[in-house]
């Protein structure tokens, strides 16, 4: 094989590779091409994300206020209950002596 010849099949040979190449990249961008369905999938899930992600923010809103009221709630009932209970201690010790004095009224 001459010179001439080598380069031409050389020549084929780069030609043969670069059409291979181009069809492959055909077929992929062919594969891999986003349809307008596609999209506008795409975008319904987009929309849908974007409620979902309103909604979960409203929820959270919604918590926050409800754990604010209960706190409250809850801080108002200690208090009562703190009350009752000072209440409920003056009354036994007022009890007590009330008992106190009415046994030493019965004895002497």
């Amino acid at each position: 094989m001459n010179r001439a010849e080598t380069i031409f099949a050389m020549a084929i040979i780069l030609f043969v590779a670069f059409c291979l190449g181009w069809f492959a990249s055909w077929l992929v961008n062919r594969f891999t091409r986003v349809t307008k369905a596609e999209i506008g999938e795409l975008d319904r899930m987009a929309q849908s994300l974007h409620e979902a992600e309103e909604t979960r923010d409203q929820a959270i809103i919604y918590l926050q206020q409800r754990e604010a009221e209960i706190t409250n709630q809850l801080t108002q009932t200690e208090a009562e209950l703190r009350a009752a209970m000072d209440g409920l201690r003056d009354a036994r010790h007022e009890a007590e002596e009330l008992r106190t004095y009415i046994e030493r009224n019965n004895m002497g």
